[in-house]
């Protein structure tokens, strides 16, 4: 998946609902407190912002798409009841 422009990544984050601490928090990007005693990600911040050099890779965007129920090709999905939770096989 290709890297998405700071305008992407905002608009999957409000597509899913998210603030973008919640977003952050989601894929383990750090929180700081902000200066109003609220949560804030400035990193995520700046992922969105179109003066950043910084930039989203875009197998983690692809799983913040998977994970949030917007990903034009693959969703995910819960293993059946029994699988034991391995698909290697033994010999």
């Amino acid at each position: 998946m290709p890297v998405p422009t700071g305008d992407q990544l905002k608009t999957a984050r409000t597509a899913a609902g998210l603030s973008q601490a919640q977003a952050a928090e989601l894929m383990g990007y750090p929180l700081q407190t902000g200066s109003r005693g609220g949560v804030q990600s400035r990193t995520w911040q700046a992922l969105e912002s179109m003066g950043d050099e910084r930039n989203m890779q875009g197998p983690v965007f692809a799983m913040f798409l998977l994970l949030t129920g917007q990903h034009p090709d693959f969703v995910l999905a819960a293993r059946p009841t029994g699988s034991g939770g391995s698909t290697a096989t033994t010999d």
